[in-house]
């Protein structure tokens, strides 16, 4: 095999193909005209001798060699990249960009006050926006490019395709009013159940990990409303009887807004939650969202140090 022979620009088309699964995204991002594009496409084809993209429903989709090959190349695209940056000196920070977080409100009011002035100073070209993750992986937002971190304690079962990284861990609190008479001298299991409940249901079910935990024992709770928010419910306790059971960082906020709230262990030995960041291997070499989410892990590490403090 002889390397000269060979033009390495296809290899860039065959990524950038692979990425977008667009024709018209691809040409686009290599300044390329669609009949440019085709005729490289057509070189690739015979060169790999492979279809390696047909046309689908929207777009196109990969061929199982064409998935092979990306497996392959990705390291190669990534050094490449690494190269460029270091010798041309590219000021990565200084980037014009829209960045999408998929997260929850919770997220958003522990993160954002900290996080947006450290992007205002370091980068004050990126636009940060942020979507609510809904109880779901935005698994097709972050394969598309719509979404670049997602940013929650409830992902499971990720694809090879998608990293994560661990950010914080939070163990449950149960908030409640501090004239709610079930707490008097503490909060037993019988007085935790003498209660009505509110939770944050973020797909309308009922039945959360404190339920399952609790069907374990052969017992249940009475439920007043399942909310879509995780901010909203801790507005809704004072001069009432009711409690909610939360993430520490929730409870705490919301004892810092009203101080007709107190703070209580659980009766139930419920497990920490993890918060993780996701994002598609397509962006994990990207200096600037490399950046970004090293800045929010610590952010929300600091964050967290300062509250367990």
């Amino acid at each position: 095999m002889n390397l000269y022979t060979k033009d390495i620009n296809l290899l860039l088309v065959f990524y950038t193909l692979y990425e977008e699964l667009n024709a018209t995204r691809a040409a686009q991002r290599m300044s390329l005209s669609q009949p440019a594009l085709s005729h490289k496409l057509n070189k690739l084809r015979h060169e790999m001798g492979d279809s390696l993209f047909v046309r689908a429903a929207r777009g196109l989709t990969a061929t199982p060699r064409a998935h092979e090959l990306a497996r392959q190349m990705q390291p190669l695209i990534h050094q490449l990249r690494n190269f460029y940056e270091q010798t041309e000196g590219h000021d990565y920070l200084s980037r014009t960009e829209s960045i999408r977080i998929y997260t929850t409100d919770y997220m958003e009011q522990a993160l954002l006050p900290h996080l947006l002035p450290v992007i205002r100073q370091a980068a004050p070209n990126v636009t940060l926006v942020t979507q609510n993750t809904r109880g779901r992986l935005p698994r097709n937002e972050l394969e598309t490019g719509e979404c670049d971190i997602a940013i929650a304690g409830f992902y499971n079962d990720l694809p090879d395709t998608l990293r994560q990284q661990r950010l914080i861990e939070e163990p449950f609190k149960v908030l409640a009013a501090k004239d709610n008479p079930h707490i008097i001298g503490g909060l037993s299991l019988e007085d935790y159940l003498q209660c009505e409940h509110l939770l944050t249901t973020l797909t309308g079910d009922l039945k959360g990990l404190v339920d399952q935990k609790l069907a374990e024992l052969g017992r249940e709770r009475s439920i007043v409303a399942g909310l879509s928010s995780f901010i909203v419910p801790t507005r809704l306790l004072t001069g009432t009887r009711w409690l909610l059971t939360c993430l520490r960082s929730i409870a705490e906020q919301a004892t810092a807004l009203d101080d007709n709230l107190v703070i209580l262990e659980p009766p139930l030995d419920l497990p920490h939650v993890q918060v993780m960041q996701i994002w598609h291997e397509r962006t994990d070499a990207d200096p600037l969202r490399r950046w970004l989410r090293n800045t929010i892990q610590e952010v929300l590490q600091r964050v967290c140090r300062e509250h367990s403090g």
